[in-house]
């Protein structure tokens, strides 16, 4: 197996415990943390929010990181981090130390998540790294479908408090050896490398934004990822909490389980379908899909039919979504600071999505389920118009 391959299932194995334990797991500790510590549901989320925004503050500095000593390095003492920081938490006696510890995690979630894992396999593969990212993320999408149900059953036989220290041993015990090891694959040379890739006998070169033009089309690529995440973090952060309010019963943990198998289908699909296309058209094609299926939630529930098919979307742009925010940028702007450019990128979709948990909660709360599902779904349409714009640049690169 080459040494890129290696990367890829070892990152993919990193990326199902890290999503899975730091991320996806408070959609369902959520209710018995807000209990141990007398706050509401929105409360909860609030705090959530904070500590996804402070991740948002350190994403610039992590991807410069990344770029300068090596992102597997980097990626290696982030787990260390994360653990410390789920173990703290697991232990906090008061909401306040809780606090703190969740803001430590997610701020070193950024040395740990794609965003990080991404700038690793381009170190390594070069010219491969495109297709690369891709197969990362085929793997890495079971991280909700393994890790809802398991800590929904963990939590009930031994507690959150006990389910997050378990996490904490995997994030320490398996997450951080295995970044190590991507490590020892990658030369110094290799790790730091800013050469553009060059183009293989089986690579499509994709057309960029005309140079005058670059600043413009990185803001609008960055709005328009932001929005979308603004409107996926919210569904990501609390699934079977909003399924549960819509009125889907007790069917939405095992309808929800359906993400991560929808995740999987569409980056396979992509995989074999999708090579010859510009990221630019695949990236609107996913961002389309979330509010569609916000929508169908909406308007259908309590139908279970509806539950099942607003599921099936949200994987769906989510599954393309994790792709196409690290090969657009690479397909527009190429590979030199790539790690620095996701890290820029990042902190502005890490903001907006730090605000979504609390905003869908506090709507939910205040007005109802269906009523932030609409207005969630008008936000992803603005991020689709930005990516739009973008595609319309090459086109007219490509046309001229």
């Amino acid at each position: 197996m080459t040494r890129p391959a290696q990367t890829v299932w070892l990152l993919g194995f990193t990326q199902i415990i890290g999503y899975g334990t730091l991320y996806y797991s408070f959609a369902i500790l959520a209710s018995d943390i807000s209990a141990s510590f007398g706050w509401t549901p929105a409360g909860f989320f609030g705090v959530f929010s904070l500590s996804l925004l402070a991740g948002a503050m350190v994403a610039p500095a992590a991807g410069r990181a990344l770029d300068q000593f090596g992102a597997a390095r980097m990626m290696t003492i982030g787990s260390v981090i994360c653990a410390a920081a789920v173990a703290v938490a697991a232990v906090a006696p008061s909401g306040i130390l809780f606090t703190m510890a969740l803001i430590v995690m997610q701020m070193a979630s950024a040395f740990v998540f794609y965003d990080a894992a991404f700038p690793a396999v381009v170190q390594v593969s070069h010219d491969d790294g495109p297709r690369r990212i891709v197969h990362l993320t085929l793997i890495a999408g079971f991280a909700s479908t393994v890790f809802w149900p398991l800590t929904s059953l963990l939590d009930e036989v031994m507690g959150w408090r006990n389910v997050m220290t378990l996490y904490a041993a995997a994030n320490l015990l398996l997450c951080m050896p295995l970044h190590a090891l991507v490590a020892r694959l990658t030369s110094q040379d290799e790790a730091v490398s800013r050469a553009t890739p060059r183009p293989t006998a089986n690579e499509v070169v994709h057309a960029k934004v005309p140079p005058e033009q670059l600043r413009r089309a990185m803001v609008l690529v960055t709005v328009g990822f932001s929005l979308s995440s603004f409107a996926l973090s919210a569904v990501l952060s609390q699934m079977v909490p909003m399924l549960t309010a819509l009125g889907f019963g007790a069917g939405a943990l095992a309808v929800s389980t359906l993400f991560g198998p929808a995740q999987v289908a569409v980056r396979f699909t992509n995989l074999i379908f999708g090579a010859g296309r510009h990221p630019l058209t695949i990236a609107v094609v996913a961002l389309t899909l979330l509010p569609i299926g916000l929508l169908v939630a909406a308007f259908s529930a309590p139908a279970y039919a509806g539950a099942v098919l607003f599921v099936v979307l949200v994987g769906l742009c989510s599954g393309l979504k994790s792709i196409v925010q690290g090969t657009v940028p690479l397909a527009l702007f190429g590979a030199g600071g790539f790690g620095a450019r996701l890290g820029f990128m990042a902190s502005f979709r890490f903001a907006l999505g730090a605000l979504a948990p609390f905003a869908f909660a506090f709507i939910t709360e205040f007005a109802s389920a269906a009523t932030a599902a609409i207005a969630f779904a008008a936000i992803g349409v603005l991020g689709v118009v930005a990516l739009a714009a973008v595609a319309g640049m090459v086109n007219m690169r490509q046309n001229g």
